[in-house]
């Protein structure tokens, strides 16, 4: 099996390219979120980066030129800012220490 995004042979079980990262096998349900880690505003344009796989600066560029001369990019900004939800927080790790032997 080939890589779609790199042409690189990979084994025919993987899910992910171990050349270039992306996701090339099997069904991978994607979540709309905003990531917490990332943002430059509100997470927006990240968000939908992560969820087409697309660049994100190239994303972001697009978008506030986009916003610029189309003038809709910033509505459109405040509208994914309401609809797309955070990301869950990430619980901490619970350490466990076992008593101190006396």
């Amino acid at each position: 099996m080939y890589c779609n995004w790199c042409g690189k042979g990979i084994p025919e079980t993987a899910f992910y390219c171990q050349f270039c990262g992306r996701a090339v096998g099997g069904v991978h349900a994607k979540r709309l979120v905003r990531p917490r880690h990332g943002r430059q505003i509100a997470g927006v344009v990240l968000a939908l980066a992560d969820y087409f796989d697309i660049d994100v600066s190239l994303l972001r560029v697009v978008w506030v030129l986009v916003a610029i001369f189309g003038g809709c990019g910033i509505i459109a900004y405040f509208v994914g800012w309401l609809l797309i939800p955070n990301e869950p927080e990430a619980l901490p790790a619970v350490s466990v220490t076992t008593p101190a032997a006396s």
